[in-house]
């Protein structure tokens, strides 16, 4: 497993565990659909909530959620909408796509960062 690719689940564990803290349900991770990966699927009380995770090791590159374009917006719209039918849950149902962006550096507290609603 690649340097990048064990950051990123490193991140996608500490989004988790972020968001059971705060009384969500994680219900799937690494969701593969035609349309890309969603990162966490969970609930926020009623509302499905489909979650991309940026982390990155500093920011040299700029901040991890400046990565989520509107083009992967798009992409990340079109997979909860294939999740959601793919699991019977109509399209009227509340939902929405948030984006956790995590920076880790060694020795420090990671930042955790949370954008609820991202719109395209």
């Amino acid at each position: 497993m690649g340097r990048t690719h064990e950051l990123g689940r490193q991140g996608e564990a500490l989004a988790a565990r972020y968001l059971q803290r705060r009384g969500w349900q994680v219900v799937a991770r690494n969701v593969r659909t035609p349309y890309g990966e969603i990162d966490l699927v969970a609930r926020d009380g009623t509302v499905w909530v489909f979650v991309e995770v940026k982390t990155r090791t500093g920011r040299g590159f700029g901040w991890p959620e400046e990565a989520v374009t509107p083009h992967k917006w798009q992409r990340l719209h079109d997979a909860a909408l294939h999740w959601m039918a793919e699991h019977a849950i109509p399209a009227e149902a509340d939902w929405r796509i948030d984006v956790v962006a995590i920076v880790l550096r060694p020795g420090r507290k990671p930042e955790i960062r949370h954008f609820e609603g991202v719109e395209g």
